[in-house]
């Protein structure tokens, strides 16, 4: 019941209830007086009924007017007072309460939205923290990612100072260390740089309409040109009948598979690296995955692989190292495309990843 209609409600009932109370009060008083003990109805017992009549009446009025006053102030002082708790909880920094309520009125409305604004505080609260939280490994991995090409390349450099390289073979040799050492560092910074205007949604996305058939063909040629030296074959299955068009930016989206198959190469234990791309096209949408024989992912850490600086191995190696971006860096992507990822893996056996681009209706 609202308020409005509980002040209306109480202002009747301080009419109506003393009426009708004083109405049963007379018809007792006036049996009692003039019928039980057979008083005068002019003489003095006239007189006793009247007083009593009005003292009834007072006290009647009296009560009735208290009580529900207590009771209509209750239901809404109660909860004022349940909401200034709240609010002085919240001023500590404590939003561990709950002040939502039941009741159909203008402070039961007013109560939950004013837990809805305490779950918002709690969820950003939680956020800024994991924003801290990132912050900080954000610049710890900057500094050990960049400290350790640089360390080698100070190495390498004093060598040089020192004579170390005295052949102009060594030299050669010393001198293209530091230059890829010096392009790792290039590429981590690129790689750092993009993950933040991903983050702050300051990368302009130009979308056209892309053939994913054309486009991983390319790509597969380009891939097979680069592990074929290591044994490795790279097959894109699709059919040709189906199409494959859609919405997309060209060099994000290149960007992001790229990302995909670098992880999927650093971590393939095989003889014979495969990668394998499997289009399907739907009504709405593309489905793509890329599917490796690497050494997979366990269940524990697969939920994870797409989160920032998250690494399934704790060593970070040289191997197996890198900024630990580029998985998030390919979910941002694929986000900003409208689109969803996932991965499926089995230890030992492989990795696939898998997402989805919306589909252009010709």
């Amino acid at each position: 019941m609202s308020i409005k209609k509980r002040l209306l409600y109480s202002n009747i009932g301080m009419i109506i209830i003393p009426i009708f109370v004083v109405l049963i009060l007379e018809m007792f008083l006036g049996y009692l007086l003039f019928i039980v003990y057979e008083g005068n109805p002019q003489g003095t017992e006239l007189n006793w009924f009247i007083g009593i009549r009005f003292v009834g009446m007072l006290f009647i009025l009296v009560i009735t007017n208290g009580l529900l006053t207590y009771f209509v102030s209750k239901s809404i002082i109660n909860p004022i007072k349940k909401l200034s708790n709240a609010a002085k909880k919240i001023s500590e920094g404590d939003l561990d309460f709950s002040v939502a309520s039941d009741k159909k009125d203008e402070l039961g409305d007013l109560s939950n939205t004013f837990d809805r604004m305490r779950l918002d505080l709690k969820e950003a609260k939680a956020d800024q923290l994991r924003y801290e939280q990132n912050r900080k490994e954000l610049i710890a991995s900057i500094s050990h990612d960049l400290k350790t090409p640089l360390t080698s390349i100070k190495g390498y450099v004093i060598g040089i100072q020192d004579g170390v390289a005295n052949t102009p073979e060594k030299l050669a040799r010393y001198m293209e260390i530091i230059y890829n050492k010096a392009n790792d560092m290039d590429g981590l910074i690129d790689e750092f740089f993009l993950y933040s205007k991903l983050n702050l949604e300051r990368v302009p996305f130009k979308f056209e309409k892309i053939d994913l058939y054309s486009f991983f063909t390319d790509f597969i040629d380009e891939l097979n040109l680069s592990i074929e030296k290591d044994q490795g074959t790279a097959t894109l299955f699709a059919n040709t009948e189906d199409s494959y068009i859609v919405k997309a930016d060209r060099e994000q989206l290149k960007r992001a598979v790229t990302n995909i198959i670098q992880n999927s190469l650093k971590y393939m234990d095989k003889d014979h690296k495969q990668v394998q791309v499997f289009l399907k096209s739907e009504s709405d949408r593309v489905i793509v995955k890329m599917e490796d024989n690497g050494i997979g992912v366990s269940t524990e850490d697969l939920p994870y692989i797409f989160e920032s600086f998250y690494r399934t191995d704790s060593s970070r190696n040289s191997q197996t190292g890198g900024s630990g971006l580029g998985l998030s860096i390919v979910k941002k992507i694929i986000n900003e495309h409208g689109g969803t990822i996932w991965a499926d893996s089995k230890l030992g056996a492989g990795t696939s990843i898998n997402f989805t681009l919306e589909k252009v209706i010709e």
